[in-house]
């Protein structure tokens, strides 16, 4: 049974790994753009939860979701027509760009909310477990799994379904194609960056359920995301999904034999390792050119 507690932390781990991965899946899959401010956006939907907590009370959850995902988006979309876009094919440029972009919003969360962690009261009906024999499934990690999994649903839809999603999928598969067929890849890229900061701040918002959220919460994460969407195949949406997991389990086992710090070492390794026989991923993206 200690087996199948594993599996269920893991799961846990992977679906949170996979909502912040959904927005840099996005924005770096597509658009090239190495950011590491993505971490403060999953900061800024948790802190969104916290300050929803005094108006709220236990519900703030819950009503965080969507109000994190606009606020997260809207950070993001100023920080992309602002700066970013003035850098696009310059990845190192946009990676030490929003390196201090980062920076300064971890010091102005510390400068209104202080520099200790705080915490966010879940809902009554997060409260105890599920139990499955000697198997505990507690109700924070399956409302973090169905979270994730939900997201992925409607993204996914959104990108099949929808005529602003095809454009997307049109932009990652070939820009300068799209651009001629006339495709307005600026209004697209700002869309992405929203959509893609947005998701991040509803994984902050998952993962006040876990513990306590700080200033530094994003980074915490943010390597680990970008394992996901690199390993997973860049804008590759169901290489994401499977990595994602697939790390989470994996950390979670090699985690109940050593401890957290050695067990990031490790998965990085792993990853390492299988970049460097799949340097394109676990799901390439398929394209056509003339030879």
């Amino acid at each position: 049974m200690t087996v199948l507690n594993q599996l269920v932390i893991g799961a846990s781990i992977g679906a949170v790994l996979l909502l912040i991965a959904l927005g840099l899946t996005f924005t770096f899959g597509q658009m090239g753009v190495i950011n590491l401010a993505h971490g403060e956006f999953i900061m800024a939907g948790a802190y969104t939860a916290f300050v929803l907590q005094s108006v709220v009370g236990t519900h703030a959850v819950p009503v965080a979701l969507p109000v994190a995902f606009v606020v997260a988006g809207a950070l993001g979309l100023v920080l992309e027509r602002l700066a970013i876009r003035r850098f696009y094919g310059r990845p190192l440029d946009t990676l030490l760009l929003t390196f201090g972009v980062s920076l300064v919003l971890q010091q102005v969360v510390r400068d209104i909310f202080g520099a200790p962690n705080v915490n966010v009261t879940r809902p009554g009906w997060l409260d105890g477990n599920l139990a499955l024999g000697a198997v505990r499934l507690p109700y924070t990690r399956m409302f973090i799994l169905a979270l994730a999994l939900g997201c992925v649903l409607v993204i996914f839809g959104y990108l099949t379904r929808t005529r602003h999603g095809r454009r997307m999928r049109a932009v990652v598969q070939n820009r300068e194609l799209a651009s001629v067929s006339g495709v307005n890849t600026g209004r697209v890229d700002q869309l992405t960056f929203f959509i893609g900061s947005g998701l991040a701040g509803v994984a902050g918002v998952a993962i006040t359920l876990i513990g306590p959220v700080g200033p530094t919460l994003g980074a915490a994460y943010i390597v680990d995301a970008f394992l996901v969407v690199i390993a997973g195949g860049l804008g590759q949406l169901r290489g994401a999904v499977v990595v994602a997991f697939a790390l989470g389990m994996f950390n979670s086992f090699v985690e109940s034999v050593t401890d957290a710090s050695l067990a990031k070492v490790v998965v990085f390794v792993v990853v390492v390792a299988f970049l460097q026989v799949r340097p394109q991923g676990l799901v390439a993206l398929r394209t056509r050119a003339l030879s």
